[in-house]
């Protein structure tokens, strides 16, 4: 077995053989189809508006010159200055037309299309070889591009760290963390890798174990097993929901130690916790413990509140085990708590953690 220096809440390699409790992790919610590299260079385009257009909204009028775009697309690019109206710029999307005016865009390429491709970044690579490599990811980074974060992803920083990643889905991403959720993630470098990772994942042969910091006083092992769907007043998260309504998830929950934080005038224990996934849908781990009356400590989106210094969910992928999927060696690489994290830990002074 390969290990990684490196240790998560002060677990050796002996205790943590000792410890550790399988656990799956099953493929996330099904993803967007992966996005083409994309050409820069824009466009103008014009046309003179006829009878037709007279009175037409630009932006409806401009769907006939470039239909190739959406609507919403072409309103960013008025809203932005890039049409005009007989030399002069137009930037309100609801803007009537005359007969006879010259109209002209400059035809930029979406934010999307533009998502993939190389960013320069710092990776912490806790193994690598010419199949794949492992990422210690920190805090803030999200890993694909997504609405409001179309550059700056994990993904952009792949393809500058290994071109060829631009030739696999996703550059070799096969799962996911939240974007405030640190630890590590495999990603792949070949076809092929890509290939039998996300087999292993989809038969929950990947195993990858968390450590968190939770409202509550835990002593005793535990297991959630509740289905999780998109909760449906929210769309920014999941909730628990009827087995026929929900994806099956099971998240097991063992103590590693309790303390007390002051909120206010009042002491209030926080659990330290080993979680361990048998199924990988989004936020799990925050959504089961929420559901069991111990949210994660400065989880807000989840009722949990801040505290000890920590201003993101106190959640770390601290452990990921697998079998190499080329040479079949099995692998069980480790990350040590970020620094937020551990100096958390050492406050609340749980038995056996990081001083």
């Amino acid at each position: 077995m390969s290990e990684v220096d490196g240790d998560a809440a002060g677990w050796s390699q002996g205790t943590m053989d000792a410890e550790y409790r399988a656990g799956g992790l099953s493929d996330p919610e099904d993803e967007a189809g992966e996005l083409a590299a994309a050409d820069d260079a824009a466009e103008r385009r014009g046309a003179e508006v006829d009878a037709a257009g007279h009175g037409e909204r630009l932006d409806r009028w401009l769907t006939g010159l470039a239909p190739e775009f959406s609507r919403n697309h072409l309103q960013v690019l008025i809203e932005r200055g890039c049409v005009t109206a007989d030399g002069k710029p137009v930037t309100k999307p609801a803007h009537r037309l005359r007969a006879g005016q010259r109209l002209e865009i400059e035809l930029q390429p979406t934010d999307e299309s533009r998502a993939f491709r190389a960013e320069a970044m710092a990776l912490a690579v806790v193994f690598e070889d010419e199949h794949l490599a492992v990422i210690d990811k920190p805090v803030g980074l999200v890993v694909h591009p997504a609405p409001g974060n179309w550059s700056g992803t994990l993904m952009n920083g792949l393809l500058a760290r290994h071109p060829a990643a631009a030739t696999l889905p996703r550059a070799g991403i096969v799962h996911r963390l939240d974007k405030d959720t640190s630890g590590l993630m495999v990603v792949g470098k070949t076809l092929e890798a890509v290939t039998a990772l996300s087999r292993q994942i989809a038969a929950r042969e990947v195993h990858r174990e968390y450590l968190a910091l939770a409202w509550g006083r835990v002593e005793e092992d535990f297991v959630v097993e509740k289905a999780l769907r998109r909760d449906p007043v929210s769309r920014v998260k999941m909730a628990v929901a009827p087995a026929n309504l929900g994806k099956p998830a099971r998240t097991d929950v063992f103590p590693l130690g309790v303390g007390e934080v002051k909120v206010g005038v009042q002491d209030r224990p926080v659990s330290a916790v080993h979680c361990v996934l048998h199924t990988g849908r989004t936020h799990q781990i925050r959504v089961h413990l929420a559901h069991s009356g111990h949210p994660l400590v400065a989880d807000v989106l989840y009722g949990g509140l801040p505290a000890l210094g920590l201003a993101r969910q106190a959640l770390h992928a601290a452990r990921l085990s697998f079998q190499h999927p080329v040479t079949g060696e099995a692998l069980a690489l480790t990350a040590p708590l970020p620094a937020d994290l551990a100096t958390a830990w050492s406050e609340i002074g749980a038995e056996g953690l990081p001083g």
